[in-house]
Parts: C-alpha cells; sequence; structure tokens
C-alpha cells in the first residue's frame, strides 16, 4: 500500500476515527523509540550447583529394561 493509498483512505474516515488514527501512529511511535532489544545472557558455568539432585543410582540398569538385556 502506497502513502497515497493510505492517505486516501484516511480522509474517509470520520473525524473521530481520524483522531485515533493519529493517536494509535503515536503510540506506535513511541513503543518503538522505548523498546530495546533483550540482551541474551549468557550462564555462568556452576550457576545451577545445588539447584537439583540426582539420585546415587542414577547410573545403575533399570528393572523395567532387564527383559530386554
Amino acid at each position: 500500500m502506497t502513502y497515497f493509498q493510505l492517505y486516501q483512505k484516511y480522509q474517509t474516515l470520520p473525524p473521530v476515527y481520524q483522531a485515533e488514527v493519529a493517536d494509535f501512529v503515536d503510540f506506535l511511535a513511541t513503543r518503538k523509540a522505548t523498546d530495546k532489544p533483550h540482551e541474551r545472557k549468557t550462564p555462568v558455568f556452576g550457576s545451577a550447583k545445588g539447584q537439583f539432585q540426582m539420585s546415587p543410582n542414577f547410573d545403575e540398569p533399570l528393572d523395567d529394561f532387564a527383559d530386554y538385556q
């Protein structure tokens, strides 16, 4: 859509809706100006230490798979 086509559509709107369009354009402009890209933090090695615990028999074979071995 060209600017001219957009302007023609804008002109066909009643003044109340034209004001709403203007407010929405202002909202989009301020939102775009305040948006900052999210900086992804790299995890620090060892930062999850102590948050979970593995079972002492983790490496032992499971009894459920005894039929297949």
